[in-house]
């Protein structure tokens, strides 16, 4: 097995693959935001696979989940020990097949992979943004996410596909752009946040604006709150596993031990993970990203924004076919809130699909190997007409 060798099915893998960056919005053009600030210059980071046909009508657009970013498949490097995030589903012979399609992904606005977000350097102070960033909304992705395939001279998405907070994306791409897009995957997804869900987010906030170091969100000449983005992520990892996930995995097991020690420590093999991922978090990610982003998932509703508190009217325009794909162990975004949106769609009369996923492994269970999965979306898409 080469080093290039994903372990779907089909073995394959898109190969080496390039960031690359896209800067827009310079003053005095700068992008208005939802919140009524503005800024500019902004720049996004995005990744693209596959060709482009001579019509330009082969482009998926797919959009990551909270903590992602733009590479989606393949390799920077032959040395890189992973590739992109979800290479399991882009690559050749996949579920989203690079032999057929055009595939873009790009890092939201507000994030710390390449986009403009608070840990960038705001250029009328020469320092990073820290708290000084405007607060933004998913619509606000989206405007960005136009302004790069408007740059590319894309006019219609064949697809648009996301998970999480990349599906509330989607969703808001096929209500604010309508003539644009031909089909939507969301996938464990919701058109608003539970209270639930706004809770958790609220704990993990608190968590990271706790840390002696946060400082306000002005730390990035000092000491980070590494301890509060590392506890945030703790908690937020455990809204994106499952019950049974947790006690297939873990139980009650001890970590290298056979007895109880009495002692505040990680004993249990649960605790060790939690704060493995929390370290390892802490490598790769932006504290106030951390806090932008969930706010934005918080501010986000469908209905709200474009429905009057209907969710029937926020879908009246849309004219987009749709898979929707919810997961039987997912309490983050339960099915319910998936029946939810396919009712509305189909009382506006748009064709909708809708599969609930027999899966044990909880909100996460999109971004592992799935022959389901895979099989769904590769037949949804060839019945989309380019």
């Amino acid at each position: 097995m080469s080093e290039y060798t994903s372990h779907n099915r089909n073995g394959q893998t898109i190969g080496i693959v390039k960031k690359q960056f896209f800067s827009f919005a310079a003053p005095p053009d700068r992008l208005k935001l939802e919140s009524g600030a503005d800024i500019g210059p902004v720049t996004i980071a995005y990744e693209t696979c596959g060709s482009l046909n001579q019509d330009k009508t082969n482009v998926i657009l797919v959009l990551h989940a909270l903590s992602g970013d733009s590479h989606v498949a393949g390799y920077y490097d032959p040395k890189d020990a992973k590739p992109g995030w979800w290479d399991i589903m882009v690559g050749p012979g996949k579920g989203i097949d690079t032999d057929r399609y055009f595939v873009i992904c790009s890092n939201i606005i507000g994030s710390c992979a390449g986009s403009t977000g608070p840990s960038s350097i705001n250029p009328e102070t020469g320092r990073e943004y820290g708290t000084d960033f405007p607060f933004i909304t998913v619509g606000d992705m989206v405007e960005t996410q136009k302004a790069l395939i408007n740059h590319l001279g894309i006019k219609s998405l064949l697809s648009v596909i996301g998970g999480s907070v990349g599906g509330m994306q989607a969703l808001e791409w096929c209500t604010r752009f309508p003539d644009m897009v031909k089909s939507v995957i969301p996938l464990a997804t919701t058109t608003r946040h539970s209270a639930l869900a706004i809770a958790f987010n609220e704990v993990a906030r608190q968590a990271i604006m706790a840390d002696p170091n946060w400082n306000k969100g002005h730390y990035y000449s000092g000491k980070k709150p590494d301890m509060g983005l590392a506890i945030a992520r703790m908690i937020g990892h455990i809204t994106y596993l499952s019950d049974e996930s947790m006690r297939l995995k873990f139980g009650r097991k001890l970590q290298n031990r056979s007895a109880l020690s009495f002692e505040f420590g990680a004993e249990f093999q649960v605790e060790s993970y939690l704060q493995y991922q929390g370290n390892k978090f802490i490598e790769r990610f932006d504290a106030n990203s951390f806090l932008y982003i969930t706010k934005a998932a918080d501010y986000f509703d469908l209905a709200g924004q474009y429905g009057s508190g209907s969710l029937v009217k926020a879908f009246s325009k849309c004219k987009a076919k749709f898979l929707i794909v919810s997961y039987t162990s997912d309490w983050l975004y339960p099915t319910y809130q998936s029946k939810e949106m396919v009712k509305a769609m189909k009382k506006n009369n748009l064709d909708v699909s809708f599969c609930e996923i027999d899966s044990q492994w909880g909100h996460d269970a999109f971004l592992l190997p799935s022959d389901r999965l895979d099989n769904l979306i590769k037949g949804f898409l060839r019945g989309v007409p380019n």
